[in-house]
């Protein structure tokens, strides 16, 4: 069977075929599928002018038929990605080398842990990451990224001999909680009073409405537009998404969308927005016209938790960074990318790099679960 398979790299998704590509990323991680992806390219918000060059590489059987996948891209700077690689594109810049393009198989601008290697069969997955290889050896790259990969991909990767980047997130698990008193039940007496004094402080004047599905109109997004560039713009200086995104997005994606906003006299001030996967939401955005306080905590983290429990979801995860969310009952929990370097003396440096920040990092997260707001026993991390 693999001497009738073939790896084909591409120019973007958006003109593949939807069921074929969905067959191998699957209805979980909303990230991953034809619709997200091919609305990136389609709004501009990828593609030429962006430093991110959609080049999807798939395996392909003899009918055409796509057995595995990855969401590929030629990259001319680091940025969008919250893994950050910065010193060592210095480091291979100063020895003489050229870092960039380099080849980033990922989700754009969204620190989402889920599948880069989307896949119907084992043996097409082997034969993915041969390809991905080929492609940053035949180019002469620099080198491969998968970021934010499946804790289930690591070991597919490491026996590859790609090098594997430790991270940490906060995320919040769902214990079977019917409500949002259950969840504070299990917090120590002293959070569970701050955290009802926030709620209230944040919400005082102000109306928070859930959105999602037909409820989504333009004169939302008008108004989520606004609070995204002003985050945006604080943030990476200029936003990473086009206008035209969050149109296609409430085109295509409705009912995996959940915005959040909190409405003054009618008005909104502000707002978060979430996409919902199989068993997970998934924050991403926020931003405001107003400052309250709190109020950011309230619309990312706490309304995440009751849309969460509302749908029987088993976790929030709220985005990169932020020790802020480990007190308001979100718990550290690993991320892993993966990074193939073919230079050796290159890969040497960095492999002994990442063991060094490896320790760091899970000394840090153990330090961190320590500290978590819940009572002693209760509580778990992901």
């Amino acid at each position: 069977m693999s001497g009738e398979w073939t790896v084909r790299l591409s120019s973007g998704i958006a003109g593949m075929d939807k069921a074929k590509w969905d067959a191998c990323a699957g209805t979980g991680n909303p990230f991953v599928s034809h619709d997200f992806l091919a609305i990136l390219e389609e709004s501009g918000s990828v593609g030429t002018g962006t430093g991110w060059s959609p080049a999807p590489i798939t395996v392909e059987g003899p009918d055409g038929d796509i057995l595995a996948a990855a969401p590929a891209y030629l990259k001319s700077h680091s940025q969008g990605e919250y893994v950050f690689d910065h010193g060592w594109a210095d480091a291979w810049e100063q020895a003489g080398g050229h870092y960039y393009p380099k080849l980033q198989i990922a989700a754009p601008f969204s620190p989402v842990p889920g599948p880069r290697l989307l896949m119907r069969d084992e043996g097409a997955g082997r034969a993915l990451i041969k390809g991905i290889e080929a492609v940053v050896d035949q180019n002469q790259l620099s080198s491969a990224h998968a970021t934010f990969i499946a804790p289930e991909e690591v070991e597919r990767f490491r026996a590859a001999g790609w090098l594997i980047r430790q991270g940490s997130q906060y995320h919040w698990t769902n214990e079977g909680y019917a409500r949002f008193e259950d969840f504070l039940a299990v917090l120590s007496s002293r959070h569970r009073k701050a955290l009802r004094k926030e709620r209230a402080r944040a919400v005082e004047g102000l109306e928070i409405v859930h959105l999602t599905g037909d409820d989504l109109t333009e004169a939302h997004w008008d108004h989520f537009w606004i609070f995204y560039q002003d985050t945006g713009g604080r943030k990476w200086g200029h936003p990473y998404l086009t206008r035209s995104f969050f149109s296609l997005l409430g085109e295509r994606m409705a009912d995996r969308v959940l915005l959040i906003l909190a409405l003054r006299d009618g008005q909104p001030i502000a707002g978060a927005l979430n996409l919902i996967g199989a068993d997970t939401l998934y924050g991403r955005y926020w931003g405001c016209t107003e400052e309250v306080p709190f109020l950011h905590f309230e619309l990312c983290y706490y309304q995440a938790i009751d849309a969460a429990i509302a749908r029987g979801l088993s976790r929030v995860e709220a985005g990169a960074q932020g020790e802020h969310k480990l007190s308001r009952g979100y718990r550290p929990v690993p991320t892993f990318s993966a990074h193939y370097i073919p230079n050796r003396s290159f890969r040497r440096a960095v492999a002994e790099f990442l063991e060094r920040e490896a320790a760091a990092v899970e000394q840090d997260r153990a330090w961190l679960d320590e500290q978590s707001p819940y009572r002693k026993g209760e509580g778990t991390t992901s």
